[in-house]
C-alpha cells in the first residue's frame, strides 16, 4: 500500500469504487446492485455507531500491591468499561494473583463477557470495585501473568464475532513470579522458568487467537523487557496500519499515573481520539471539548466518591439528559454510584463542554478528572474523471469524507496526521498503485481543501471489474466502505456531458445554478437525468430540471437550479452530483462535488450590523461634538487668573487673584472683610456664606456681579462698580487689553505694593495663602 499524503490526529477504513462495464457479466452477488443505475444508487449507509471491539481488563491483585494502589486499578479499570464508545463492544474484568497451597486460584473473574450497552455497562459499573476484595484464602501473594492471559483470551474467543477487534489491557506493578506455585512444577528452582515457557505459549496461543496485549505497567519494579515481550507475542495488526495502533508496552511512574495512561493506551488499541479535560475539586466546573469531527463519543469523570454528582451542558450552556435524545443527540450516563462516571453521547454537539461536579461537605478532598474519548465515523464520497474509462486512459480519483450527517470535511485540522493511499485492482493485470494528495500540485487543484486526489492509468490489459480502494487513516477517525460502479467503456460514447456548480454560499431554503454541457453525436436525441446521491439527511435537495432532453448533432448548454432544504446541515454540501445517459443503458457521463457552503441565516444583529455602526459613529461624533462645544464653554467662563481691585474714592485698598479650579462651573463667591482698625479686605468664600458676593463670566465672555443683596448686574472689566458704603470693584481680565493697563491709581505699577495686591501696612496681616 503506498501512503503518499501524511498529516496524525484522526481512522479511515477503505473506500472501494469498483468499475464495472458491460461486458462484465455480474456475478450472483453483485447483480442486484448492478442493475440499479450506478449514479443514483446511494451507496450503503455505515453502521450505526463506531465499530464494536472485544476487550478484558486484566488487573494484578498480587501482594505487592498496596490498597492504594490496587484503589487506582479499579477505578482505572472502571474507566474503560464506562467509557467504551460502542454498545455493540463487550467487556470483561478479571482480577489475579497466584495459586500456592489447596484451595486458591490465581484467577478470579469479577466481571464476565458483558455488552457495553446501557445496562451492561451500569453492570460493569456494579462488579468493576469487586476487584478491591482481596481473599489470601482464595488467590495467593504471586503474579502469575500466563494464568491471566489464558482466562482472558479464553473468553475472548468463545463464542467469537468474525472480524470484531480482540484486546486485553494488562495492569501491572511488578513482575512474572510463580516460584512457590505448585502448578509450574515440584521444583521451587525450576517454576520461574517453567511460568516463563508458559508465557510464551500463551501468548503464541492470543496471537494465533487473533488476540491483542497491550501491557502497562506502573512503579518501579516493572520487567519492562517482559512487558515489551508480551506486546509484541500477541496478535500485531492493530485497529489501523499504523505504528501508534501497533500493541506496545507502557510503564508509568506510580499508580497516580495509570487513570490516564490507561485511557490513552484504551484509545490506540481502539483507533480513538482522546482528549483531556480540567481538574477540580467539588464544587468546581469543570470543562472538555469534542472536535467537529467526532459522531460518537464518551465524557468519563474520575470522581473517585460515589457521593460526588455530575451534571452535563453542552457548548450552548443547556444541560442534558442523562439518558433520552436532545437536539439531535442521544445520551445515555452510567456508573453515577461508582467512583467512575460516564456520559456516552452519539451525534454530540462539537465545542467545550461544561462538567459541573458537587459533592457534600467532607466528600470535597479528592480532584476530579474529566476526560473526553471519541471516534468520528466519516463517510467516503469517491468521484472518477472520466466517469466511464477506456482501459489505457488516464483517470482522477477524487476522494472527500463527511461525517454521519452530511457535513464535508473542509478544515485540514481536523484531519490532522491523515494518511491517504488507493490501488486499482481488477482482473488482466497486477494491483497498480494510485498517489493521493491533497497538496495543490497537478491533479489536485488546491492544497489543504481536504480533498485527496490521484491519476491512474487503466491498464490496456484491464477487462470486465476494475476496483479502485482508498484508505484514509488517523487516530480517532473511521471510514466506511462505499462502492461505486461505473462501466469501463469500450468505445467512443456518443453523448460528452459536464457539470459545472457555482461554488457559492447558501442559506438553507436557497438556491444554487449550475450548467450541463453537452454533445450529442448521435442521430437520435438522449435523455439525461441529474441526480445528487448520497446526500445529506434533511438537506432535501431538489434539482430543477432533473431530466434533460439531447438533440440529436448539437452541442448545448442547459441551466439547472439546486434548491436546498430548509434543514440542511451547516457546512459544505455533502453528496455527489451525477449524470446519466438513460437513453444508454444508464451510463455515467459525469460526476461531480457540489462545492455548496450551507451558511446560517444572518441574525437581526448581522442585518443591521452597519446601521448601528453608523449611528454609533454619528453618536460618538455628536458626544465629541457636544463635548468640545462643553469644554469651549466651560473654558470660556472660567475665571482663572481674573483679578478682583476693592478701591475707596479711587485709592486701592486690596486685590485678590482666582486660581484655579477656585470658580467651578465659572462661579467665584468672595466677601468684603472688614477688621476693626484695619482697611477693608476681599476674601474667598464658600457658596451661601454669609455676605458674599458672586462674580461670573458667561460663555459670551460677560461678567456678571450678583451682591449679596442686590440683583445681578453686568460689569465691564476695568469699570468700577459700587458694592457698600463708598467701596468699589474692579475686575481685570487677564484675556482683555484692560488687564495690561493701570487704572485709577489701581496697585498695578504702584510703589510701595506687596505681592497679593497689599498695601505695606496690611502685609503682615494674613498671608497670602490664606485666600
Amino acid at each position: 500500500m503506498h501512503l503518499r499524503s501524511k498529516a496524525g490526529a484522526l481512522t479511515a477504513a477503505g473506500v472501494l469504487l469498483a468499475l464495472s462495464g458491460p461486458a462484465a457479466a455480474p456475478s450472483a452477488a453483485t447483480a442486484p446492485e448492478a442493475a440499479a443505475p450506478a449514479a443514483l444508487r446511494a451507496p450503503a449507509a455505515p453502521g450505526d455507531g463506531p465499530d464494536p471491539i472485544d476487550f478484558a481488563v486484566v488487573v494484578d491483585q498480587s501482594k505487592s500491591l498496596s490498597d492504594k494502589d490496587l484503589t487506582r486499578e479499579v477505578e482505572a479499570a472502571a474507566l474503560l468499561s464506562q467509557g467504551e464508545i460502542s454498545e455493540r463492544s463487550r467487556a470483561l474484568v478479571i482480577g489475579f494473583a497466584s495459586s500456592e497451597k489447596p484451595g486458591q486460584t490465581p484467577v478470579r473473574e469479577v466481571c464476565p463477557l458483558t455488552v457495553a450497552d446501557a445496562a451492561g455497562r451500569q453492570r460493569l459499573s456494579d462488579c468493576v470495585p469487586d476487584l478491591s476484595d482481596r481473599d489470601p484464602e482464595r488467590t495467593g501473594p504471586g503474579t502469575d501473568f500466563p494464568a491471566a492471559l489464558r482466562q482472558a483470551v479464553d473468553r475472548l474467543t468463545e463464542d467469537a464475532r468474525k472480524d470484531t477487534p480482540k484486546v486485553v489491557f494488562l495492569l501491572t506493578d511488578g513482575q512474572l513470579d510463580v516460584r512457590d506455585s505448585p502448578e509450574y512444577g515440584t521444583d521451587p528452582a525450576n517454576r520461574q522458568a517453567n511460568g516463563e515457557k508458559r508465557l510464551k505459549e500463551e501468548l503464541a496461543r492470543a496471537r494465533s487467537a487473533s488476540v491483542q496485549v497491550w501491557p502497562l505497567g506502573f512503579g518501579s519494579s516493572i520487567d519492562r523487557a517482559a512487558l515489551t515481550a508480551m506486546a509484541e507475542g500477541g496478535y500485531r495488526n492493530g485497529c489501523a496500519d499504523r505504528p501508534d495502533a501497533t500493541p506496545r508496552m507502557r510503564v508509568v511512574d506510580s499508580s497516580a499515573d495509570i487513570d490516564k495512561a490507561f485511557q490513552e493506551t484504551f484509545a490506540a488499541a481502539r483507533c480513538a481520539g482522546l482528549v483531556d479535560g480540567t481538574i477540580g475539586k467539588p464544587p468546581a466546573d469543570l470543562h472538555v471539548t469534542i472536535p467537529p469531527v467526532a459522531t460518537d463519543g464518551s465524557i468519563t469523570v474520575s470522581k473517585h466518591d460515589p457521593k460526588v454528582t455530575v451534571t452535563y451542558y453542552d457548548p450552548k450552556g443547556r444541560e442534558v439528559p442523562t439518558r433520552g435524545a436532545f437536539d439531535g443527540s442521544a445520551f445515555e450516563v452510567s456508573g453515577q454510584d461508582g467512583p467512575v462516571e460516564a456520559l456516552r453521547v452519539k451525534n454530540p454537539l462539537p465545542g467545550r463542554w461544561r462538567v459541573s461536579v458537587q459533592a457534600p461537605e467532607g466528600h470535597r478532598d479528592r480532584e476530579v478528572a474529566v476526560r473526553a474519548i471519541w471516534q468520528g465515523r466519516l463517510r467516503s464520497t469517491v468521484t472518477l474523471d472520466p466517469a466511464s474509462p477506456h482501459a489505457g486512459e488516464k483517470a482522477v480519483v477524487e476522494v472527500r469524507m463527511q461525517t454521519r450527517s452530511g457535513v464535508v470535511i473542509s478544515d485540514p485540522e481536523l484531519l490532522a496526521g491523515v494518511e491517504v493511499s488507493a490501488r486499482m485492482s481488477g482482473s488482466g493485470f497486477d494491483p497498480v498503485t494510485v498517489e493521493l494528495a491533497d497538496d495543490g500540485a497537478e491533479p489536485d487543484r488546491e492544497a489543504g481543501d481536504v480533498r485527496f486526489t490521484g491519476e491512474v492509468t487503466v491498464p490496456e490489459t484491464a477487462a470486465g471489474k476494475l476496483a479502485i480502494t482508498t484508505t484514509m487513516a488517523a487516530p480517532g477517525v473511521t471510514a466506511d466502505q462505499r462502492p461505486l460502479y461505473a462501466g469501463v467503456s469500450d468505445g467512443p460514447r456518443p453523448v460528452t456531458a459536464g457539470l459545472t456548480v457555482d461554488r457559492a454560499a447558501v442559506q438553507p431554503g436557497g438556491e444554487v445554478t449550475g450548467v450541463l454541457d453537452v454533445t450529442n453525436n448521435d442521430t437520435v436525441p438522449h435523455t439525461l437525468r441529474l441526480a445528487l446521491e448520497d446526500q445529506p439527511p434533511g438537506s432535501a435537495v431538489k434539482i430543477s430540471p432533473a431530466t434533460v432532453t439531447a438533440p440529436p448533432s448539437e452541442s448545448t448548454s442547459v441551466s439547472f437550479t439546486l434548491s436546498i432544504g430548509e434543514k440542511a446541515p451547516y457546512g459544505e454540501l455533502g453528496g455527489t452530483l451525477a449524470v446519466v445517459d438513460a437513453t444508454q443503458d444508464e451510463a455515467v457521463l459525469d460526476t461531480a462535488f457540489p462545492g455548496i457552503r450551507v451558511v446560517a441565516p444572518p441574525t437581526w444583529w448581522d442585518r443591521w450590523l452597519w446601521a448601528v455602526i453608523a449611528g454609533a459613529a454619528l453618536a460618538l461624533l455628536l458626544a465629541a461634538f457636544a463635548a468640545v462645544r462643553r469644554r469651549a464653554a466651560v473654558a470660556g467662563r472660567d475665571l482663572t487668573g481674573v483679578r478682583l481691585e476693592l478701591s475707596l474714592e479711587g485709592r486701592a485698598l486690596d486685590e485678590l487673584t482666582v486660581r484655579a479650579r477656585q470658580s467651578p462651573g465659572g462661579d467665584f463667591h468672595f466677601t468684603v472683610d472688614r477688621v476693626r482698625g484695619a482697611a477693608p479686605v476681599l476674601q474667598r468664600t464658600a457658596q451661601g456664606a454669609a455676605g458674599s458676593h458672586r462674580l461670573r463670566r458667561t460663555s459670551g465672555g460677560e461678567f456678571l456681579l450678583r451682591l449679596h443683596q442686590g440683583r445681578e448686574r453686568t460689569l465691564r472689566p476695568g469699570e468700577p462698580a459700587g458694592i457698600a458704603e463708598g467701596l468699589e470693584l474692579l475686575v481685570h481680565d487677564r484675556r482683555g487689553a484692560a488687564a495690561s493697563r493701570p487704572r485709577r491709581g489701581g496697585l498695578t505699577g504702584r510703589t510701595g505694593a506687596v505681592p497679593g495686591g497689599r498695601s505695606p501696612g496690611q502685609a503682615g496681616r494674613r498671608r497670602w495663602s490664606d485666600r
